[in-house]
């Protein structure tokens, strides 16, 4: 009786299964559960950017697959969100007042609180028919570019004392602006008020640097945006010192600032420029009730 033998290769080889979208979102964000306090939204927004997809196919499509090229780039920005290094420079970009801003190392990225600014500037803007303003420390342009868009007559003079930052906020006002909207804005270069033209203002707005040299609070993400927009002194106070003491000369009668300010500096910044002269002014609160900025008007005599 004649038996057919089969012989089995030694050894079976499989080639790697690549995990779908949902998978990969799960283990990235148990990776980053030590370094952000949102991992998930960190994840889906670094792996649609690696897919250059919308946020939303990743909900819809969730069992699809990326290719080699895709997963190796989402690893890449993984990496880099592992080191601390926030999303917003790893994507390049960060929605202000729904706008995409392209943002670098060089500026501070746009928070959503500081929407407050842009929202007081257009409300104390509509008695005005053609509103003089000035911003401080303009960084990636996001307030006085915000504005251009809703304020068709609007004459902005924005500053800034890098020119690095200039440089980005002059590309995003490229990007983001019509020519008649960008014609609005003139971009300076001026460590605060030294070099700006003396004139009078309608309106002088500013976010400045307000965090105290030993604040517990530079750590983290925060670590890796420029000290020179974030920290101010030994109380965080000394820029807005020096703008509240200037400002008031580049103001016309009645003129409005409008400062950013730390959550515990309300109090102290009131107090200040009602020492400094001006009148009528107010804390007002962000939407997580928290003091967001003072606000001041100088009535010359």
């Amino acid at each position: 009786m004649n038996t057919r033998q089969t012989s089995w290769p030694s050894s079976v080889t499989t080639e790697p299964v690549t995990p779908c979208l949902s998978e990969l979102l799960q283990q990235a964000s148990c990776q980053l559960e030590t370094v952000s306090a949102s991992p998930l939204l960190d994840a889906q927004l670094l792996l649609a950017h690696a897919l250059q997809k919308a946020h939303s196919y990743l909900l819809t499509w969730p069992e699809s697959t990326p290719s080699q090229a895709e997963q190796a780039l989402f690893e890449e920005y993984l990496q880099q969100r592992r080191k601390g290094i926030p999303v917003a420079y790893i994507l390049g970009y960060k929605e202000f007042w729904s706008l995409p801003f392209t943002v670098t190392p060089d500026v501070l990225i746009p928070r959503p609180e500081t929407e407050l600014l842009v929202e007081q500037v257009l409300e104390s803007c509509q008695t005005l028919t053609q509103p003089r303003i000035l911003e401080l420390g303009t960084g990636s342009g996001a307030i006085a570019i915000a504005l251009a868009t809703e304020l068709p007559r609007v004459q902005i003079t924005a500053s800034d004392y890098s020119e690095a930052a200039l440089a980005t906020a002059r590309n995003n006002a490229q990007n983001i602006l019509s020519q008649q909207q960008e014609a609005n804005i003139t971009f300076l270069h001026s460590d605060w008020l030294t070099k700006i033209p003396r004139t009078e203002y309608d309106i002088i707005v500013s976010n400045p640097p307000y965090i105290a040299e030993a604040d517990s609070h530079l750590e983290g993400d925060i670590r890796h945006e420029p000290l020179s927009a974030l920290v101010s002194g030994s109380d965080g106070l000394d820029a807005i010192r020096m703008i509240i003491r200037d400002a008031k000369h580049y103001l016309c009668h009645g003129g409005l600032l409008l400062l950013e300010h730390g959550f515990d500096q309300g109090q102290r910044v009131k107090t200040c420029m009602q020492a400094a002269g001006y009148a009528h002014c107010k804390t007002l609160q962000d939407p997580a009730q928290t003091d967001r900025l003072t606000m001041g008007r100088y009535l010359n005599s």
